[in-house]
Parts: C-alpha cells; sequence; structure tokens
C-alpha cells in the first residue's frame, strides 16, 4: 500500500510540474537597447559594402555612393533620401543614421 501512495505521489507531481512549465502567453518584446540611441556605434562590423549598401537601400536611401569603413568599424558615405543627399553610416549592428 505504501508503494502505491509513493508511486502515485510521484505521478501527481510529476504531472504538476509538467504543467507548470506550458505557457499560453508570448513572451514580451525586448525593449530596443539604449546603446542603439547613440548610433553609429563603434565595434567589429562583419557587414560587407554591399551588404551596408543593401541595408540602406532596403530602408529608403537610393544612389548609394562608394561607402568606406572607418577606424570604429562604421560605413559611412552618401546617399539620397526624399530627395535630399544626406551623409549615411551603418554600424555592426545594422543601425542607420544620417550626419
Amino acid at each position: 500500500m505504501k508503494r502505491l501512495m509513493l508511486a502515485a505521489a510521484i505521478v501527481c507531481a510529476t504531472t504538476l510540474s509538467a504543467g507548470a512549465q506550458t505557457s499560453t502567453t508570448s513572451p514580451m518584446p525586448a525593449p530596443k537597447a539604449d546603446a542603439d540611441k547613440n548610433a553609429p556605434l563603434p565595434g567589429a562590423n562583419s557587414f560587407t559594402e554591399g551588404q551596408a549598401k543593401s541595408r540602406l537601400e532596403s530602408n529608403g536611401y537610393s544612389n548609394v555612393g562608394k561607402l568606406t569603413k572607418d577606424d570604429n568599424g562604421v560605413w559611412k558615405g552618401k546617399a539620397t533620401h526624399s530627395g535630399k543627399q544626406v551623409n549615411v553610416s551603418v554600424d555592426y549592428r545594422g543601425n542607420i543614421t544620417r550626419n
């Protein structure tokens, strides 16, 4: 009888703990990092010039000129946005800024 009660207790405990691990709510999205507010951020940039150019173009920039990577790992160049030529930067996180 003791074994039966022990087995029942173990089954109940494992069933309850498994149920506690499931969730029906979706996780909250992570807030945008405060550091991105200070973009362009210095860091080891793994984007190629072509990838940085594509990122600019997919974000509404056109006529993207030659981009050069500075000592901080930030791609910099000129592009057109809303009909105006602007200086642009793409950092290692892909943040785009206009200077």
